[in-house]
């Protein structure tokens, strides 16, 4: 909805094995960019972020700057519409 206005989605997972990962982003058809160090819970991301669940969701302004987390359904939407209206 957001994509022609800058926003873009980039999935970490937190699998160990890539064959799983892999099959699961084509079976799920899941259109944006995945990254994975296939660490499982010992991920970078899991201790740079503090993520210790998931799904988390963590929104980036275009500096970098984290500037909301933990989004999700209408509350992710709402967010969005307000960032981008």
């Amino acid at each position: 909805k957001y994509h022609d206005k800058g926003f873009d989605i980039v999935g970490v997972s937190f699998d160990n094995k890539r064959e799983a990962w892999v099959n699961a982003i084509k079976k799920l058809e899941l259109p944006w960019h995945h990254i994975s160090d296939l660490k499982g819970w010992k991920c970078a991301a899991s201790e740079v972020y503090g993520i210790n669940s998931i799904p988390a969701t963590i929104l980036f302004n275009p500096e970098g700057k984290v500037i909301a987390t933990d989004l999700r359904g209408e509350a992710l939407d709402k967010k969005l519409e307000e960032i981008f209206k």
